[in-house]
């Protein structure tokens, strides 16, 4: 109970701008496009998974936050952070005065991402949770099928890399009110390293190894969603100490 309080004094005093912008994101279904290959049997009856309903951060977390984060756990700069926790290029671009405090912090490991969320009595986000928060448009709470949001999406992964990142907030708000779910960063999901699953990711790890080949990556929700196959091939790539030039995160907070 007191340290059920303690978080509550916490978001309302010390961090009222935080506390203001958690989206309240509804339970609900979506189609799971990603956990099972489609077939000419199966092609109409994908699995849904359900979500139940969670408060997520509006932005990604900002160079801003992560620097105020710093402040207070020291052992998370990139002058004190140590192996196995990050990698060599953690924080690499952290000095670059080309970036803005409002652009999004990258090149920051799952360990100092959960770090973070865990000081605020949050956590990052599932898989399921963040496909399922990521699946809306502006106008729609399932874009999945709509061509215009998928090309939208697979322009940007197509994207060269820039100089600098744009702030949050720069590219859409979905119809949650969450902003650029797409377009601006990846972002870190707790259970990253079990993304190739035939069921729900925190219960079944076993590999759906037709998604690994070129045919069951084109055949996985026909191509309407081989933007989703990207994002599940690139989470296979990462480590838990990975740091990326455009991978961040945003934390999540249970109802």
């Amino acid at each position: 109970m007191l340290k059920a309080l303690l978080i509550v004094f916490i978001f309302s005093v010390y961090l009222p701008s935080l506390a203001s912008d958690l989206v309240n994101i509804p339970s609900g279904k979506l189609r799971a496009i990603w956990l099972a290959p489609v077939t000419a049997k199966n092609k109409k009856a994908l699995p849904e998974f359900s979500v139940n309903g969670f408060l997520m951060m509006r932005y990604a977390v900002t160079r801003e936050q992560f620097k105020d984060f710093l402040k207070n756990h020291p052992a998370w700069s990139k002058e004190n952070a140590v192996l196995p926790f990050v990698d060599q290029t953690y924080l690499e671009d952290w000095a670059n005065p080309n970036l803005d405090a409002r652009s999004p912090v990258t090149e920051v490991s799952w360990f100092a991402a959960k770090a973070y969320c865990d000081s605020l009595g949050m956590r990052l986000p599932t898989v399921n949770e963040w496909e399922y928060a990521a699946a809306a448009s502006e106008k729609a709470k399932d874009a999945n099928k709509n061509p215009q949001f998928l090309k939208r999406i697979l322009e940007w992964y197509g994207e060269p890399r820039g100089k600098t990142l744009k702030k949050v907030g720069a590219i859409y708000k979905n119809i949650y009110g969450l902003w650029d779910m797409h377009g601006l960063i990846w972002e870190w999901v707790d259970d990253f390293n079990s993304s190739f699953v035939t069921g729900e990711s925190r219960q079944d790890s076993s590999l759906n190894k037709d998604m690994f080949c070129g045919a069951g990556a084109m055949s996985s929700g026909d191509k309407e969603n081989y933007a989703a196959f990207m994002r599940f091939a690139f989470r296979s790539s990462l480590k838990g100490s990975s740091s990326v030039w455009n991978l961040g995160f945003r934390c999540v907070r249970d109802l």
